[in-house]
């Protein structure tokens, strides 16, 4: 099943999140329990050969690969899907306007301004013929708009009417730092998880997708009572950590024992 009729079902979804340029590890990270895998261009290593590359493995794995592309590169959404994407995250997405040019770069004609050549996305995922392909991928791809900042909450229900936007994408550590002026980053910031559960109902509200990354794993529970269903989470250096940290303490309390 695609990751957007899993959402359609409303399914609670967890996606790795990779940093780490190398296509060997994302195909370990893609092995492992995640129903899906991102690529993250924005502030992780992964830039566009890595993707191109490491968008395999996890197709190979049978699940749904996202990529987050920086900021203002919506040039790069389109190339993320031609490379095979199931969906594509673009962060600071701040006004309609923004949110347009994304939805542009995203979708193919009469709906967005996407350009043909799906040179490595149609074989590896090797489903009907170039007409079904163009016929289907406005549905199957999807564009999440990250929220992050004042300005883009102000604008959410603009970004949400605008054809070809599938979903909305939190930032809670961004959200945090513009919730606080500056003073803080803080992922569960209190005074913010109001507004956080008003922009998943409004998202659900209008029909679309709501997604957040998931840095405190116990805030998960909360979250997903506000409506949120796509939950990212596990960079390489989080699963390496906590992994290595597990393992030692059980090697110790056994020599310990």
């Amino acid at each position: 099943m695609s990751l957007k009729s899993r959402l359609a079902a409303d399914e609670t979804l967890c996606t790795a999140w990779s940093g780490v340029p190398d296509a060997l590890t994302v195909e370990i990270l893609a092995r492992q329990g995640f129903d899906a895998v991102t690529l993250d261009m924005q502030h992780g290593g992964h830039h566009e050969d890595s993707v191109l590359r490491g968008l395999g493995p996890v197709l190979a794995a049978n699940k749904p690969a996202l990529v987050r592309i920086p900021v203002g590169r919506f040039d790069m959404a389109s190339r993320a899907l031609d490379f095979g994407a199931e969906a594509v995250i673009a962060p600071m997405v701040n006004s309609v306007a923004d949110a347009r040019l994304f939805a542009a770069a995203m979708k193919y004609p009469p709906l967005g301004e996407r350009s043909w050549g799906p040179t490595y996305a149609f074989p590896r995922h090797s489903k009907g013929d170039y007409a079904d392909w163009l016929r289907d991928s406005n549905d199957r791809t999807m564009a999440f708009a990250m929220v992050e900042t004042r300005a883009a909450l102000d604008a959410l229900d603009g970004i949400l009417d605008t054809p070809g936007i599938d979903g909305i994408f939190l930032g809670p550590s961004d959200f945090s730092i513009a919730w606080s002026n500056g003073a803080t980053v803080n992922s569960t910031l209190e005074s913010m998880m109001e507004t956080v559960a008003s922009i998943a109902e409004r998202t659900r509200k209008a029909g679309k997708h709501a997604a957040i990354y998931v840095v405190e794993p116990a805030i998960a529970g909360r979250v997903v009572s506000m409506g949120y269903r796509l939950l990212a989470m596990g960079s390489e250096h989080a699963l390496i950590g906590l992994g290595a940290k597990t393992l030692l303490k059980s090697v110790k309390d056994s020599i310990e024992s």
